[in-house]
Protein backbone atom coordinates (compact mmCIF):
# COMPACT_ATOMS: atom_id res chain seq x y z
CA UNK A 1 0.00 0.00 0.00
CA UNK A 2 1.49 2.71 -1.53
CA UNK A 3 0.07 6.28 -0.82
CA UNK A 4 -0.25 8.94 -3.51
CA UNK A 5 3.01 11.21 -3.15
CA UNK A 6 4.93 7.93 -2.94
CA UNK A 7 3.45 6.41 -6.58
CA UNK A 8 4.02 9.65 -7.72
CA UNK A 9 7.71 9.66 -7.24
CA UNK A 10 8.04 6.77 -8.19
CA UNK A 11 6.60 6.78 -11.33
CA UNK A 12 9.16 9.48 -12.17
CA UNK A 13 12.14 7.51 -11.53
CA UNK A 14 12.57 5.45 -14.37
CA UNK A 15 13.17 1.62 -13.84
CA UNK A 16 16.20 -0.18 -14.12
CA UNK A 17 16.69 -3.23 -16.66
CA UNK A 18 19.67 -4.28 -16.39
CA UNK A 19 20.33 -7.47 -14.21
CA UNK A 20 24.01 -7.22 -12.89
CA UNK A 21 25.87 -6.76 -9.79
CA UNK A 22 30.10 -5.83 -8.93
CA UNK A 23 30.99 -9.27 -9.86
CA UNK A 24 29.94 -9.19 -13.73
CA UNK A 25 32.78 -6.32 -14.85
CA UNK A 26 31.16 -5.98 -18.18
CA UNK A 27 27.26 -5.73 -17.56
CA UNK A 28 28.02 -3.82 -14.17
CA UNK A 29 28.92 -0.72 -16.44
CA UNK A 30 25.63 -0.87 -18.06
CA UNK A 31 23.76 -1.70 -14.91
CA UNK A 32 25.91 1.65 -13.34
CA UNK A 33 24.94 3.83 -16.02
CA UNK A 34 21.39 3.27 -15.45
CA UNK A 35 21.78 4.06 -11.80
CA UNK A 36 23.28 6.91 -12.43
CA UNK A 37 20.57 7.90 -14.92
CA UNK A 38 17.68 7.43 -12.38
CA UNK A 39 19.49 8.69 -9.71
CA UNK A 40 19.88 12.45 -11.85
CA UNK A 41 16.46 11.86 -12.76
CA UNK A 42 15.58 11.47 -8.92
CA UNK A 43 17.31 14.47 -7.71
CA UNK A 44 16.16 16.94 -10.82
CA UNK A 45 12.80 15.78 -10.03
CA UNK A 46 12.93 16.80 -6.29
CA UNK A 47 14.69 19.74 -7.48
CA UNK A 48 12.45 21.23 -9.12
CA UNK A 49 9.12 19.60 -6.65
CA UNK A 50 11.49 21.90 -3.83
CA UNK A 51 12.07 18.45 -1.80
CA UNK A 52 15.98 17.91 -2.33
CA UNK A 53 17.15 16.14 0.29
CA UNK A 54 20.37 14.21 -0.42
CA UNK A 55 23.74 14.39 -2.28
CA UNK A 56 25.65 11.07 -3.30
CA UNK A 57 28.72 10.27 -5.07
CA UNK A 58 30.84 6.69 -5.68
CA UNK A 59 33.76 5.10 -6.08
CA UNK A 60 35.33 4.45 -9.43
CA UNK A 61 33.73 1.25 -9.16
CA UNK A 62 30.57 2.04 -8.22
CA UNK A 63 30.60 -0.64 -5.48
CA UNK A 64 30.84 2.10 -1.96
CA UNK A 65 28.34 5.09 -2.47
CA UNK A 66 28.72 8.01 0.09
CA UNK A 67 27.61 11.45 0.55
CA UNK A 68 25.07 13.66 3.09
CA UNK A 69 21.46 13.23 3.66
CA UNK A 70 19.09 16.12 5.17
CA UNK A 71 15.73 16.34 7.29
CA UNK A 72 13.82 19.55 7.56
CA UNK A 73 11.93 19.75 10.91
CA UNK A 74 10.73 23.17 11.68
CA UNK A 75 12.34 24.83 9.61
CA UNK A 76 15.79 23.50 10.84
CA UNK A 77 18.16 21.28 8.77
CA UNK A 78 19.16 18.59 10.26
CA UNK A 79 22.30 16.96 8.11
CA UNK A 80 23.60 13.49 8.49
CA UNK A 81 26.39 11.43 6.64
CA UNK A 82 24.99 8.44 4.36
CA UNK A 83 26.68 5.47 3.08
CA UNK A 84 26.59 2.47 1.56
CA UNK A 85 28.17 -0.63 -0.30
CA UNK A 86 26.74 -2.54 -3.32
CA UNK A 87 26.81 -6.24 -2.22
CA UNK A 88 28.09 -8.58 -4.22
CA UNK A 89 24.81 -10.57 -5.00
CA UNK A 90 22.96 -6.65 -6.29
CA UNK A 91 20.30 -5.96 -7.46
CA UNK A 92 18.63 -9.64 -6.19
CA UNK A 93 20.22 -7.73 -2.65
CA UNK A 94 19.26 -4.50 -1.81
CA UNK A 95 21.43 -1.74 -0.53
CA UNK A 96 22.10 -1.46 3.56
CA UNK A 97 22.12 2.37 3.83
CA UNK A 98 24.00 3.46 6.92
CA UNK A 99 23.86 7.08 8.83
CA UNK A 100 26.82 6.36 10.92
CA UNK A 101 26.26 9.30 13.39
CA UNK A 102 22.99 8.24 14.06
CA UNK A 103 24.58 4.50 15.54
CA UNK A 104 22.93 3.33 18.32
CA UNK A 105 20.45 5.69 18.92
CA UNK A 106 17.07 4.20 17.52
CA UNK A 107 16.31 1.19 17.50
CA UNK A 108 15.64 0.72 14.43
CA UNK A 109 18.82 0.73 12.84
CA UNK A 110 21.43 -2.30 13.24
CA UNK A 111 25.22 -2.06 14.05
CA UNK A 112 27.29 0.26 12.52
CA UNK A 113 24.18 2.83 11.86
CA UNK A 114 22.35 0.93 9.08
CA UNK A 115 19.23 1.77 8.96
CA UNK A 116 16.35 -0.92 9.24
CA UNK A 117 14.27 -1.89 6.22
CA UNK A 118 13.65 -5.91 6.49
CA UNK A 119 9.95 -5.25 7.45
CA UNK A 120 8.68 -2.56 4.32
CA UNK A 121 11.37 -2.05 2.13
CA UNK A 122 12.53 -5.67 1.47
CA UNK A 123 10.02 -7.20 0.55
CA UNK A 124 9.07 -4.39 -1.49
CA UNK A 125 12.54 -4.53 -3.13
CA UNK A 126 12.81 -8.18 -3.84
CA UNK A 127 9.31 -7.73 -6.23
CA UNK A 128 10.88 -5.63 -7.99
CA UNK A 129 14.22 -7.28 -8.87
CA UNK A 130 16.07 -5.90 -11.21
CA UNK A 131 13.61 -2.54 -11.93
CA UNK A 132 14.58 -0.80 -8.77
CA UNK A 133 18.00 0.90 -7.88
CA UNK A 134 19.83 3.13 -5.43
CA UNK A 135 17.02 6.02 -6.18
CA UNK A 136 14.59 3.59 -5.90
CA UNK A 137 16.51 2.72 -2.40
CA UNK A 138 16.62 6.65 -1.65
CA UNK A 139 12.98 6.83 -2.37
CA UNK A 140 11.10 3.98 -0.80
CA UNK A 141 13.66 3.21 1.92
CA UNK A 142 15.65 6.10 3.22
CA UNK A 143 13.16 9.33 2.70
CA UNK A 144 10.77 7.36 4.96
CA UNK A 145 12.86 6.19 7.39
CA UNK A 146 14.05 9.00 7.78
CA UNK A 147 10.30 10.45 8.10
CA UNK A 148 9.67 8.62 10.72
CA UNK A 149 12.79 8.53 12.98
CA UNK A 150 14.28 11.86 12.75
CA UNK A 151 11.08 14.21 13.95
CA UNK A 152 11.23 11.24 17.10
CA UNK A 153 14.82 11.28 17.55
CA UNK A 154 14.15 15.21 18.16
CA UNK A 155 11.63 15.06 19.90
CA UNK A 156 13.40 13.06 22.59
CA UNK A 157 16.40 15.05 22.66
CA UNK A 158 18.09 12.39 21.13
CA UNK A 159 19.65 14.61 18.60
CA UNK A 160 19.97 18.44 18.39
CA UNK A 161 20.32 21.21 15.82
CA UNK A 162 23.56 22.19 14.93
CA UNK A 163 24.09 25.47 13.53
CA UNK A 164 26.07 24.62 10.00
CA UNK A 165 27.11 28.49 9.87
Amino acid sequence: MVDDSTRKTLSNIPLLQIRAGPREKDIWVQRLKEEYQALIKYVENNKQSGSDWFRLESNKEGTKWFGKCWYMHNLLKYEFDVEFDIPVTYPTTAPEIALPELDGKTAKMYRGGKICLTDHFKPLWARNVPKFGIAHAMALGLAPWLAVEVPDLIEKGIITYKDNC
